[in-house]
């Protein structure tokens, strides 16, 4: 005996036909998923409006970001830099300033006791 039967045969086409159908509901046509539409709630609502191209309040945010990142990274990191170099290499000390040695500190005397 050879091959499968009549009804191994049916069974195995039936099966693949099954299997085909299925793959074929899994692809989702062009309008799919269809979503009920839901009014987007008041963030949702700023930021769609917010986010539109040419508006006032997008133009106003990107000219004070891009200040902002040239007042820090041109202005004010290059002055820390600066004034941490000169406060704490160039500057001679004065009172209340960088102490380059400590004094030096020698033992006390035995005979002479603290009260």
């Amino acid at each position: 005996m050879t091959g499968y039967t009549a009804d191994e045969k049916l069974r195995v086409e039936q099966i693949s036909n099954l299997r085909r159908k299925w793959l074929k509901d899994q692809e989702l046509s062009p309008r799919e998923p269809v979503l009920p539409k839901t009014a987007p709630g008041p963030v949702a609502k700023f930021w769609a409006g917010f986010l539109e191209p040419k508006t006032l309040w997008r133009l106003y945010t990107y000219k004070a970001y891009t200040g902002g990142v040239f007042a820090l990274t041109r202005l004010l990191i290059p002055a820390w830099v600066v004034h941490y170099y000169v406060k704490y290499h160039v500057a001679v000390s004065s009172p209340y300033g960088i102490v380059e040695l400590k004094p030096r500190l020698f033992p006390v005397s035995t005979s002479y006791v603290l009260l």
